[in-house]
């Protein structure tokens, strides 16, 4: 297997974690302090497993070319794209199940490739145009329950966990696309790029999360540190990702993690309607590799 592809898969399997861990162990904290705080704890591991290695090497020549306008505005808009796109999706969760939510959310390359159309020139594919019916049709399923056919449409509309899902999708392919553009064309290193992230969405969410804060007590800590063992290599496995793959191929096979987060939620959390959830999760995984093509 093509060494992207594998790193896409695996980080599917760690962000499909994530999402569960969040669900079970951080239900009503505020989005965005608890952001700043696992990003934090996150930073600290990456920095840790690179051997405090950001800033030398490749990673000090990649901080040289980020004071190019262009460079720093895909880094800026990358940056807001992922804050925004997170913080929605943790209040989603936070109002829905995480086998409800999750499938809408990761519709993502749905969004993507409208953007890669007009700003990048790609050309939509027919098997494409096929994928977008499928990730809808997910949507569909998704908000599925007895009544009209027209029903689940109507009740998506209402939902306010699938509003919040849907525009945190479109959020995420904001910043996809930035990804892309970042590691691929501006070719910016990833031991460079992973801390910029995380430290970036942190440095973005800070003052909202001082309207906000909650103390963190020693019980806590471990949860916090074991979350951040998460995004840490997550994040990393999604770098190496995009930074070998095209931007309307990684996406999808990322967000395959859409069906370990409706499994487990299924599972060990027991949520409603979980066949109609994990069918939503396979048909939105269905949709977006058509799109892929």
């Amino acid at each position: 297997m093509d060494a992207g592809l594998l790193a896409a898969v695996a980080a599917a399997v760690v962000w499909g974690a994530y999402l569960f861990v969040l669900k079970r162990a951080f239900a009503g904290y505020p989005p965005a302090a608890l952001t700043v705080a696992i990003n934090v704890a996150a930073v600290s591991w990456f920095l840790a497993g690179t051997g405090l290695t950001v800033g030398f090497g490749d990673a000090a020549a990649g901080v040289s070319g980020l004071v190019a306008p262009r460079r720093a505005a895909v880094v800026a808009v990358t940056t807001l794209g992922t804050a925004a796109a997170f913080v929605l999706f943790l209040r989603a969760i936070d109002q829905g199940a995480v086998s409800y939510v999750a499938p809408i959310n990761k519709i993502v390359p749905m969004f993507v490739l409208p953007l890669e159309v007009g700003l990048l020139g790609q050309v939509l594919a027919p098997v494409q145009v096929a994928g977008v019916v499928v990730t809808t049709l997910a949507v569909y399923v998704a908000n599925y329950e007895p009544g009209g056919f027209f029903a689940p449409f109507a009740r998506a509309a209402r939902s306010r966990p699938a509003q919040l899902a849907l525009a945190s999708a479109a959020c995420y392919a904001v910043a996809d696309v930035g990804k892309r553009v970042a590691l691929q064309e501006f070719s910016i290193p990833g031991t460079l790029w992973v801390p910029l992230l995380l430290a970036g969405v942190a440095v973005v969410l800070f003052p909202a999360a001082l309207r906000s804060p909650f103390a963190v007590t020693r019980r806590d800590l471990p949860k916090f540190l074991a979350a951040g063992g998460l995004v840490a290599p997550g994040e990393h496995l999604t770098t190496v990702a995009f930074a070998a793959l095209p931007a309307s191929v990684a996406p999808p096979v990322i967000n395959t993690q859409a069906i370990v987060a409706a499994v487990l939620g299924g599972v060990l959390l027991g949520e409603r309607h979980f066949r109609l959830r994990l069918a939503a999760a396979v048909l939105a995984v269905a949709g977006v590799a058509m799109i892929a093509g």
